[in-house]
């Protein structure tokens, strides 16, 4: 049977991007799908996706009624992925900051690895386009603090393109995952890595949003401070 792979994509408010990436990513490989799970966006996010949805059997939609959140949406991605058996998992955020180009370089990857991660910061090097100077030092520094205190050895564990075998998650205890901003992606990749698998990080180009705003927010900030230590305690309990 031919491999098959699964683009989760979580939307809100992204009617301009969705439009845009969705077959720039299914042009990248035949094995990609695209699954768009929308938070009830009230700027017609939700419509464009089944407009799409409706023109291509390879793009498929969950809707949400309100804004749930970033980690519950992948969760539910997950789970549909793993129910209907697809063998590769990514991640990708909305806005085009994640080039689909790099798709193909993930699937490749992959193959001698459980988890590969999309890396702005692999060995120090900085690949990022058009953030201001401030963003890209807390997310810099952020992912020094997360190294630092969970013993994870990423050098961007905050990243959101990535892609899972799907054995991965279906160890995941994905109902015990507590994240649900920006630190979810810690939390999954320390989890994938305390049950033994094998994460890999390769270099992508990150090019800030054009269209749209940000999803940052102060509450992410600090969900993000918080959870690192509560991981490092788990971990220390045998709880992860």
């Amino acid at each position: 049977m031919a491999e098959r792979a699964l683009v989760i994509i979580p939307t809100y408010n992204e009617h301009e991007n969705l439009a845009k990436i969705v077959p720039l990513v299914l042009e990248q490989d035949a094995r990609l799908e695209v699954l768009v799970v929308d938070d009830g966006s009230p700027d017609g996010t939700g419509e464009v996706a089944d407009r799409l949805a409706a023109a291509d059997p390879r793009v498929h939609v969950l809707h949400r009624a309100a804004k749930l959140g970033l980690g519950t949406a992948y969760v539910l991605g997950f789970r549909w992925a793993i129910s209907r058996g697809f063998d590769y998992v990514f991640e990708m955020d909305a806005d085009l900051s994640h080039d689909p180009a790099h798709l193909p370089t993930f699937l490749s990857e992959v193959r001698d690895a459980d988890l590969v991660i999309g890396s702005r910061y692999l060995d120090r090097r900085v690949t990022v386009v058009n953030w201001p100077m401030s963003r890209l030092l807390l997310s810099y520094f952020a992912n020094v603090y997360a190294r630092w205190v969970t013993g994870l050895k990423l050098w961007d564990s905050t990243g959101g393109f990535k892609c899972y075998k799907r054995r991965v998650l279906e160890t995941i205890e994905l109902d015990r995952v507590r994240s649900n901003g920006y630190s979810f992606q810690i939390e999954m990749s320390f989890r994938a890595w305390r049950k033994g698998f094998r994460l890999k990080e390769i270099t992508i180009l990150f090019t800030d949003r054009d269209l749209g705003h940000s999803k940052m927010s102060r509450a992410i900030v600090w969900e993000a401070v918080w959870m690192v230590w509560k991981l490092r305690w788990w971990a220390l309990r045998g709880r992860v």
